[in-house]
This record gives structure tokens, C-alpha cells and sequence, in this order.
């Protein structure tokens, strides 16, 4: 079992911790996830992307959203869970050129240590982080230590650009000045879909970190299949990133909601509904 040593609460449904796991801060790299289970019998299991190691220590960002994520939000320091990883394909580095890198939500959970290290070795990073609100934009100071510009965009106007986070990527790509040779976006999958097709029409590459239905995080049980140029690929031992003009949001989109009825009514059993 892995100690809970630091809890911070980020915004009203998001958490973030940092759990003892020596083996796995050390081997850990970016555009990595582990799985985390609750020190329960036959819990369920949930991936949750590594946001930062450090000594022997990493740091989970997650946000309530049904029974187990409550039950995980509940823990304090000293408490104990389970973390299995580090696990799935790490990010490609290398000297892109300029790179945009888009966070919406709690997507900037994996975003942020792979910009870190595509800022370490001297890409041009422009970042772009989205959010309903203000209070949901997550690690905007962190952000700005590993990037040239950072743009914020919220959907009321609160924080930065009244916006959508795909107005200032499309700004950005169709100025040949500022065109980046890389995009990179993780959040939300209707915020995924619509960044590729912007990107699309610009012919910039763009990368996408696909969080689904996932149970073992081996591959074993193709519960995280996803259709990639055609073809099946499991999110977990093949991705979680993928080359975005290949991924089928529309089938992703729809699988996603396979669940929605007993998530709701997990909700509704721990007071997350009225």
C-alpha cells in the first residue's frame, strides 16, 4: 500500500495528492498513468495520469465525478491506497520546434509534465489552459515556469480571453509567424475532437491523451479499445497518446456515455446530484 502524504483541495470537485511510491517516481516518465485502488475488497480500479514526481513521491490529480473518485477525496494524509504503474506508452521528446500545448479541466494533469520536459530541452511552448470558470483553472503559476506564453480561456470571461481554447489555437495556427509544428491537447473529448479538426485544417500535427474505460491497464480486457485509423488499439499499452486525424471521436464519445445511467445513480447515492 502507498501512504498519502500531502492533500490539497483545488477546486470544489478536484483533488490533488501526493502518495509515497519510490520505485515508481523513479522510473516514472512523462505521459505516464498508474492505477490507483482503494484499500477495499473488490474495488474499483481507476487511471489516473502521474501529474509530477519528486523525490519518492508522485502526484495525482483527480476530480469526483462517482462513487470511488468520493470515496478517494475523502483520504487524508496517512491514509493508504493502492498505485500500480508506472504504466502505458511514455511521451515522444525531442526538438519539435514550436509546440502548443492545450489543457482543458483536469487535463492539465497530463499536460503539465510533458510540457515540462518539451520546455527542458528548448522547444518554443505556448500553452493554452480552458476551463468553465476561474476556480476551475488548475496550476496556472506552474504553468507559466515552463512556457513562453500561456493564454487562459474561460467560458464566462472570469479569467483571461472569453473563449473557447480552440479561438486562440486556431489564431495561433493560421498566422505562419506563430504556426507551431506540434500540437499537443488533453482534456475533455469533445475539446480533443474539436482542437484536430482546427488543427486539421492547418495540416499541424496534433496529439491527443485519450482517458477511457479502462480496468486492468495491461491490455488484458479491452475495456479502453479505441479506433485508431481504423484499426483497434487499447489506450492503455498503446497510447494513451495518439496521432488525433486517426482517432474516432464519434465512437469514443458515444462509448463514453455506456455507463452514464449507474454513474448517475452512484451519484445520486453520495449526494453529488440534487
Amino acid at each position: 500500500m502507498n501512504k498519502i502524504t500531502f492533500k490539497e483541495q483545488l477546486s470544489k470537485d478536484v483533488f490533488c495528492l501526493k502518495v509515497q511510491a519510490k520505485e515508481i517516481a523513479k522510473n516514472r516518465k512523462a505521459g505516464q498513468f498508474v492505477i490507483v485502488m482503494l484499500n477495499e475488497n473488490l474495488a474499483e480500479r481507476i487511471p489516473l495520469t502521474i501529474a509530477d514526481a519528486e523525490n519518492e513521491t508522485i502526484t495525482l490529480i483527480f476530480q469526483v465525478v462517482g462513487a470511488t473518485t468520493f470515496k478517494l477525496s475523502k483520504l487524508n494524509v496517512g491514509d493508504e491506497i493502492s498505485v500500480v504503474g508506472p504504466l502505458g506508452t511514455p511521451t515522444h521528446i525531442e526538438k519539435f520546434g514550436k509546440v502548443v500545448c492545450v489543457g482543458g479541466g483536469v487535463g492539465v494533469a497530463p499536460l503539465f509534465p510533458i510540457c515540462k520536459e518539451i520546455y527542458k530541452i528548448g522547444n518554443e511552448v505556448n500553452v493554452i489552459l480552458g476551463a468553465r470558470t476561474k476556480e476551475l483553472i488548475l496550476w496556472e503559476e506552474r504553468f507559466k515556469d515552463i512556457s513562453h506564453n500561456l493564454i487562459v480561456c474561460t467560458d464566462d470571461g472570469s479569467a483571461g480571453k472569453k473563449a473557447l481554447v480552440t479561438e486562440p489555437l486556431e489564431e495561433i495556427c493560421k498566422n505562419n509567424e506563430t504556426k507551431p509544428d506540434l500540437v499537443i491537447a488533453i482534456g475533455p473529448l469533445p475539446m480533443m475532437k474539436f482542437c484536430s479538426l482546427t488543427t486539421k485544417k492547418y495540416d499541424v500535427k496534433t496529439i491527443v491523451s485519450l482517458n477511457t474505460i479502462m480496468i486492468d491497464g495491461t491490455g488484458m480486457c479491452g475495456g479502453c479499445r479505441v479506433s485508431v485509423n481504423g484499426e483497434t488499439k487499447f489506450v492503455c499499452v498503446d497510447g494513451p497518446e495518439f496521432d488525433a486525424a486517426g482517432v474516432d471521436f464519434d465512437n469514443l464519445l458515444a462509448r463514453g456515455k455506456s455507463f452514464a445511467g449507474i454513474e448517475h445513480e452512484h451519484k445520486c447515492r453520495i449526494g453529488l446530484t440534487n
